[in-house]
């Protein structure tokens, strides 16, 4: 007479669907399939948070696999250990009982073993005339072999996630200590970022921003919640040594340009200025610059960032702003009520990018009640990024800067 293999748990323990299931694939296991059990144990230790398994239960079921004779789990040997709670115990450090039959029940719902129970539920082989086993009662490990694949890939996943995230941590760390010393520079070595002679002050706002930024970083995070801020302040990192290099090219345009009697000099790289080249020369014929500067690249602010900074454009949009389509056509709502006319908005979109140029319409709202004529500033910001002397980074932080100072003063 065949060997019945028992099904269903002993006394009132229940059986799940989920039970079936992990005995029916246990069932339909290759026979060619072999795997290192320690091997199968360090990836099942490395994917256990999404196998919904704990360590103590990862140490019952290191305890089982001890009790195995083999090193190889293969698809075709009997694969039930059958160790008493004592014996089970003693391997695993001494556990208690109920502990012990707590992460027993734990593996089995995770379907890393399978439980075949004896009539009375003792755990214990029975022996043909020759000395083999004929039929053991236990623990089956057969499900090990059988979703090996699945295990490797899910710790797998899990240690991509693991780089990924030590990745953008380095990079923060590197933006964060990168952006501290150029601002450090900027203060000690008078580099405007304004008008001149008002660098120190501005770079102390700089620094401000810069800081709330970094206050703002959780301490325990996502990769997902740590790439739009370790993309902000990679970008601010490049906007401020471009503040360093613009300042290192004035100087030395000042030295080359006083051996011949000529001066000129233009040490402004922030574009939110009193001043409005269009209106003050009379909306005369400006001087077009010798060549045409590439475009500035689009996307390089991420829309929480610029939504932090510009809050009033929002409140200009249908049916809020949830991506860069809903905040370009906002601008484009927005602009003709600033009086921006069709050519200035043109031609600083061809000179900004689409996405650069609504982000400044969006800045010029903020900043309306302060300026006299949104169409002649933005010309001057337009023929500052046209020279290569236009930079979103300090201007988003004068805003976000600006909104801290207002909530402090209601607070």
């Amino acid at each position: 007479m065949e060997p019945y293999q028992s099904t269903t748990p002993f006394g009132r323990r229940s059986l799940t669907l989920a039970h079936v299931a992990t005995q029916v694939a246990a069932s339909s296991r290759p026979p060619e399939r072999i795997v290192h059990k320690w091997q199968i144990f360090k990836t099942i230790s490395t994917a256990r948070t999404r196998l919904g398994v704990s360590q103590q239960s990862l140490s019952v079921l290191n305890a089982l696999l001890s009790f195995h004779p083999e090193t190889a789990l293969s698809g075709d040997d009997d694969l039930i250990v059958f160790p008493s709670n004592y014996q089970l115990a003693l391997r695993a450090h001494g556990m208690p009982a109920s502990t012990l039959r707590r992460h027993l029940a734990a593996l089995v719902d995770a379907g890393l073993i399978i439980r075949r129970d004896s009539p009375n539920g003792k755990r214990y082989a029975r022996k043909g005339r020759g000395g083999e086993i004929e039929l053991a009662f236990g623990f089956e490990l057969s499900p090990l072999v059988v979703r090996a694949g699945e295990f490797e890939s899910l710790a797998s996943a899990i240690e991509a996630d693991a780089r990924a995230l030590k990745l953008v941590r380095e990079r923060i760390t590197i933006c964060r200590r990168d952006i501290a010393k150029m601002i450090s520079t900027g203060i000690e070595e008078g580099v405007p970022t304004r008008r001149a002679g008002q660098g120190p002050a501005d770079w102390h706002e700089v620094h401000k921003g810069f800081r709330a930024i970094v206050d703002a970083i959780p301490r325990t995070a996502t990769c997902a919640e740590l790439e739009p801020i370790a993309e902000t302040l990679s970008q601010l990192a490049d906007d401020i040594l471009s503040l360093l290099k613009n300042h290192i090219k004035a100087e030395n345009l000042s030295a080359n340009e006083s051996h011949s009697g000529r001066h000129i000099q233009n040490s402004n790289t922030d574009p939110l200025i009193e001043l409005e080249p269009g209106l003050r020369e009379g909306g005369g014929a400006r001087a077009e610059p010798e060549h045409q500067t590439p475009r500035m690249p689009e996307g390089t602010y991420t829309l929480g960032f610029v939504m932090q900074a510009c809050t009033e454009i929002a409140e200009y949009a249908k049916g809020g702003i949830s991506n860069w389509r809903d905040f370009l056509a906002t601008a484009a709502v927005v602009r003709p009520m600033l009086g921006i006319s069709p050519s200035a908005w043109e031609e600083a979109q061809t000179v900004m990018g689409e996405v650069q140029a609504a982000i400044v319409v969006a800045c010029i709202l903020e900043r309306s009640g302060a300026i006299n004529s949104a169409g002649g500033y933005l010309r001057g910001l337009t023929t500052r990024a046209a020279a290569g002397e236009f930079s979103l980074g300090p201007i988003l932080m004068a805003q976000i800067n600006s909104k801290l100072r207002d909530q402090k003063r209601r607070a």
